[in-house]
């Protein structure tokens, strides 16, 4: 047979090719790889991309990161900041011949204390205080916290998320109960009673043993916890079993304002808010239902802002107060 013949084709180098042509482009835009504004990933370090998908640079939007939760929480986030109240007990209306069960929550020096924002922080809400409280029962970083600020100490210390820029509010102007409209619906955030350490038909509602045919003193226990079938002779994470009961977090949602009076500093909603007397509790527009009218808000927004004129200025000279003092103490602290 006649020896096979092997046909070799010269091709151009990659180098030559790219070289013949323009300049490379990058398919994603050149941005910077780290910043609230751009995003950022909780993904651990090894599987962090350099780059973000973009809209611009024709992907689909992205779905994850925190441009997205905002978006996601758009419609579920209030307009307005809320305040803080205290849980003064409970009492009943009449609304013609229909009694109504009401919750009084008492408004004590509420003050803007802070803003956030989404460039700095990466959302938007104000930081509410209420009441008041020794100097010396407040550590020396938030002294000087409220000493920038011009503000007393306070004794509670809140956010309320808010939908935009439009919800920021001057830092040092005071909140009256007349911020909320008489028949809207509010949300009331607290901590519920705490009742120690319960059993599980206390805790859960379970129904407990038998009371006799040979049952002894297992009346209230609440059984077995870890089955050996189908589930590996263990106790399966999230057991409900007895524990600690009470003091977290609870929302009640949608009640109605009832009442609203600024002499006396109360706000009347309807139905119970958790917690016992004396609780802090936060009071919000509700979520689900619609703000109180613009006209409303507007024109609360502006008595607002007439009862504290030059807040801007006010702000500033308190900074400026604070830095002389800070200077002053460490000075002092030195020659010690």
């Amino acid at each position: 047979m006649p020896p096979r013949l092997s046909l070799r084709v010269a091709f151009p180098r990659p180098s030559a090719v790219i070289a013949s042509h323009a300049p490379r482009r990058f398919l994603l835009p050149l941005t910077a790889q780290r910043g609230i504004q751009y995003g950022w990933s909780t993904a651990p370090p090894r599987s962090k991309h350099r780059r973000f998908n973009q809209p611009s640079a024709g992907l689909p939007a992205p779905t994850t990161g925190p441009a997205a939760a905002l978006k996601r929480r758009e419609n579920t986030t209030p307009l307005r900041a809320g305040v803080l109240a205290t849980k003064k007990g409970m009492t009943s209306m009449f609304v013609g011949k229909t009694r109504i069960p009401c919750t009084v929550l008492q408004l004590d020096q509420v003050q803007v204390v802070a803003n956030k924002t989404r460039e700095k922080h990466g959302y938007w809400a104000v930081q509410i205080g209420a009441g008041s409280r020794q100097p010396r029962n407040v550590t020396s970083p938030m002294l000087g916290y409220y000493e920038a600020k011009g503000i007393a100490p306070k004794s509670q210390l809140a956010e309320f998320t808010v939908r935009g820029t439009e919800g920021l509010l001057p830092v040092g102007s005071q909140l009256l109960p007349d911020w909320f409209q008489t028949g809207q619906i509010v949300d009331v955030r607290a901590k519920s009673r705490g009742m120690g350490f319960a059993g599980g038909m206390k805790r859960h509602g379970f129904a407990g043993q038998g009371a006799s045919h040979g049952n002894s003193k297992n009346h209230r226990t609440i059984g077995t916890t870890g089955p050996s079938q189908g589930s590996g002779s263990r106790v399966l994470p999230g057991k409900k079993m007895p524990g600690r009961m009470g003091n977290e977090w609870v929302t009640v949602q949608n009640l109605k304002v009832m009442k609203v009076d600024n002499e006396l500093g109360i706000v009347l909603v309807s139905g119970a808010v958790p917690g016992p007397k004396g609780r802090a509790v936060k009071l919000q527009d509700a979520k689900k239902r619609k703000a109180p009218a613009l006209p409303y808000r507007e024109r609360v927004l502006r008595e607002m802002l007439e009862r504290h004129p030059g807040g801007e200025a006010q702000l500033e000279a308190a900074r400026q107060r604070h830095l002389e003092m800070k200077e002053q103490r460490q000075s002092k602290a030195a020659e010690l």
